[in-house]
């Protein structure tokens, strides 16, 4: 019944706070859409008489003062109402959420890459710390930290698209219409298009992924249960992976969760430079045009994405580890 009331008080605290920093994100997206400029400008142009625009902005509520304009601002947020684009001139929730599809699934491509990838070379540099192998890893993790992620965009697309023609160098290639989901994870052409912008984007956190799983191994196989496995007969490969592995990877868990939020912001860059049709070229887009609703409203989705991805990380650790709880609670 304790550990019961320690977890709930545990999941109720994360939401708490989860709601807590959403309602900073909203306020701060309204601070900057009213620093930004003046929307009557955007709406009625430069020509208007100031008759007009005075009637106009009484209409809208933009004379009273600022609490009152927060308050409306925050009650039309939770219905879902972040204002109208003023390049699409559609709702800038449902403008943004269009492009949601594209960016998921290069942020999706580009984890798989790091778990494929910096998973079984940490192992790896872990247990044969000596190879010349493991210091070749080690020794591209420090060069791929050191590199920019447009750099490498770049280096990609020269070699594998203009000197090999291998790959697609720009867009997200053939689509398929799920109805809510427009994906192109089901052609051949959509996954040809996603392999150069994928590996560009891991690149951020492949090197410290494979450091983070090579000290975490390190850490685990210096333990006394491990030591008992190999007195037990267990083979190495079944030390390194069933024990050691297992207890390493959970610490990672809340490093990887913080860590998809770095991705989503690095998509700005590399959905720039392969012209990929997600949020972050969206942005980009109304940065240049001075859609001030659809960067505000990016901001918040964001925001928004960063709460959620972290809410699930600690209720993901509390299941793999229900200590947390306690320290939580602590």
């Amino acid at each position: 019944m304790k550990a019961f009331l320690s977890g709930a008080a545990f999941i109720g605290g994360r939401l708490l706070q989860a709601l807590l920093v959403m309602l900073a994100i909203l306020v701060i997206a309204f601070a900057v859409r009213q620093s930004l400029g003046d929307p009557l400008r955007e709406i009625m142009g430069q020509a208007v008489p100031e008759s007009e625009r005075a009637e106009l902005r009484h209409q809208l509520g933009l004379d009273a003062p600022w609490p009152v304009q927060l308050a409306g601002y925050l009650s039309r947020a939770a219905t879902g109402d972040l204002g109208t684009s003023i390049i699409y001139k559609r709702p800038t929730v449902e403008v943004v959420l269009a492009k949601f599809p594209a960016s998921f699934e290069l942020v999706l491509g580009a984890s798989l890459v790091v778990l494929l990838l910096a998973v079984p070379g940490g192992v790896y540099c872990a247990v044969r710390p000596q190879t010349l192998r493991a210091r070749l890893v080690l020794g591209l993790s420090v060069l791929g930290i050191s590199v920019p992620v447009f750099l490498t965009g770049i280096f990609l697309i020269t070699v594998f698209a203009v000197w090999l023609d291998w790959l697609p160098a720009f867009g997200r290639g053939q689509t398929i219409d799920l109805g809510v989901w427009q994906t192109g994870l089901l052609t051949r052409d959509g996954l040809a298009h996603l392999v150069l912008p994928a590996l560009t984007l891991s690149s951020i956190m492949l090197p410290l992924f494979i450091r983070l799983v090579r000290g975490a191994m390190l850490d685990e196989l210096g333990h006394d249960y491990v030591r008992t496995a190999r007195a037990k007969g267990a083979s190495p490969l079944r030390v390194w992976t069933v024990h050691a592995l297992r207890n390493a990877l959970l610490p990672l868990v809340a490093v990887g969760g913080l860590q998809v939020g770095t991705l989503i912001a690095y998509t700005l860059l590399t959905e720039t430079v392969f012209q990929w049709p997600g949020m972050g070229f969206l942005f980009l887009e109304a940065v240049t045009r001075a859609d001030i609703p659809l960067i505000t409203t990016y901001l918040v989705l964001v925001g928004l994405l960063f709460v959620v991805v972290n809410t699930l990380v600690d209720l993901l650790s509390l299941a793999l580890d229900p200590r947390v709880s306690l320290e939580g609670a602590r």
